[in-house]
């Protein structure tokens, strides 16, 4: 199986801290089109774009912004990165995905998660008591809609479905991945269904995320799918320079100013040069530096996590746009040659 690269991004909309502005959306959603296209351009394999209901995130209808993508681009697989299915409605999550399927020539993909941040539930009425068992239970109605055209369904959160069709349908079937931060519970139900893992790892240190692979693999086998189906990602903040003092240096503020004020909300410690040094190291979570290092340590993970797909989120926090694409074209250009 051919090993992936990709980029994910939120759309995030941060002021320029020397400068104290902020891009309005508007703008920040149309760059987000050059970033797609650049990555076509230079043969990544996947872009994936987070649903958030934030004032720091742009996005809160990916598929409308893949669409548009779509239209610009000719090979790169589109996703959602992720789609919070706990707080939407499954038929609807299908028909969006359906319709991007139907545009891009099939090169749509769904990336479902209960969401690292809660804003959408009380904003679609929604009771964060009831978290787990509505992704538990509106993932397997996804997964009965994209596979069946007349669906079946009766649940305790969402209303029944009582036999009725589910449209457009596409010649190539969407495929349907699992988000995961690092709940085992998670890591089984996708095994559960068959479906693809994609592990979020954005601290710590990427190979303590073996055991939950593991798992994964453990109840996949054991629920009877293939190995040749299997397909598992791995999503780590980073950025890429020529130097790579050039991008420790350059990435700092990015990552800082997000973190910091993440952690603020999570009660987290701030976000310091230690903990910098720490996650830019082999055994860190953050992929920063020139090409040849960030090359090096896809490759570590790859060959000891035994992962299909590596996807850069790139920026986190501000990060002037030519930064950006910069960091795109060499992951295509330059990193990509050196994967093994």
């Amino acid at each position: 199986m051919k090993f992936e690269l990709g980029i994910t991004t939120f759309g995030e909309v941060m002021p320029n801290p020397n400068t104290g502005k902020t891009l309005s959306y508007d703008e920040r959603i149309r760059l987000l089109l050059d970033e797609i296209v650049l990555a076509d351009e230079v043969g990544l394999d996947y872009f994936g774009i987070g649903e958030h209901h934030r004032e720091d995130f742009a996005v809160s209808a990916p598929h409308m912004v893949l669409a548009a993508g779509a239209s610009k681009t000719k090979n790169i697989k589109l996703g959602s990165a992720v789609t919070v299915l706990s707080s939407d409605d499954p038929v609807r999550v299908y028909q969006n995905f359906a319709t991007l399927q139907a545009i891009s020539n099939g090169r749509a993909e769904i990336m479902a998660g209960r969401g690292s941040f809660v804003e959408s539930f009380p904003l679609f009425g929604y009771d964060l008591e009831d978290y787990d068992q509505l992704f538990e239970e509106k993932l397997d109605l996804l997964v009965k809609i994209r596979d069946n055209e007349f669906v079946d369904f009766k649940g305790k959160l969402r209303a029944d479905i009582d036999h009725i069709g589910v449209y457009p349908r596409n010649k190539k079937k969407i495929p349907v991945s699992v988000a995961v931060g690092g709940t085992p519970a998670s890591v089984i139900r996708a095994a559960k269904y068959g479906l693809p893992l994609f592990l979020a790892i954005i601290g710590g240190e990427p190979l303590r995320f073996k055991a939950l692979i593991d798992l994964y693999k453990k109840h996949y086998f054991a629920n009877g799918y293939k190995e040749e189906d299997m397909f598992i990602s791995i999503h780590s903040h980073g950025y890429i320079a020529e130097d790579y003092d050039q991008a420790v240096k350059e990435y700092y503020p990015s990552v800082e100013q997000l973190m910091t004020k993440i952690g603020i909300e999570r009660g987290w410690g701030p976000y310091n040069k230690s903990t910098y040094s720490h996650a830019l190291s082999m055994d860190g979570a953050l992929y920063v530096g020139d090409p040849v290092y960030v090359a090096k340590k896809i490759n570590y993970l790859k060959e000891h996590l035994g992962i299909h797909r590596f996807t850069m989120h790139v920026p986190v926090g501000y990060m002037d746009h030519d930064k950006v694409l910069k960091t795109i074209e060499l992951l295509g250009k330059e990193v990509r040659p050196l994967i093994k």
